[in-house]
């Protein structure tokens, strides 16, 4: 998959993928002004443009962005190199939501009528602290 920012500055290359995943932590919904819907890759993601620009958020992980036109690139991992990429920059690929994580940080003003896995945040983190990514 190919994909890019909205200046085309920088150009996000990973595996294929067909499902995301949706994220409402508090950090991810000021990030993005809305829950994150992401497609989680491997380490193989190949990020190239000179105006790629990162931000350490956590202990463990750290965000991309485009410093140009301010497009978010990415959420990685710092432990294992794992990629969380936003799926909108994927403009030519489909994708099926497979899961929710931090439900119980979701805000009341919105409510999606898939029908998904969904984990609260102190789950995700017992799914990270077993090795289980």
């Amino acid at each position: 998959m190919k994909g890019n920012c909205l200046c085309g500055a920088v150009e996000v290359i990973a595996n294929d993928h067909s499902e995301i995943g949706l994220c409402h932590c508090s950090m991810c919904r000021r990030w993005s002004g809305g829950p994150l819907f992401a497609v989680h890759c491997d380490d193989q993601v190949q990020v190239i443009g000179s105006a790629l620009k990162t931000y350490r958020s956590s202990d463990w992980a750290e965000r991309g962005f485009c410093s140009q036109c301010g497009t978010h690139l990415y959420y990685r991992l710092v432990p294992d190199g794992e990629y969380f990429v936003p799926a909108g920059l994927f403009q030519e690929q489909s994708f099926e939501l497979a899961s929710q994580i931090f439900i119980d940080e979701k805000p009341s003003y919105y409510e999606l009528a898939n029908q998904t896995p969904k984990l609260t945040g102190r789950e995700v983190f017992e799914q990270f602290a077993n090795g289980n990514s």
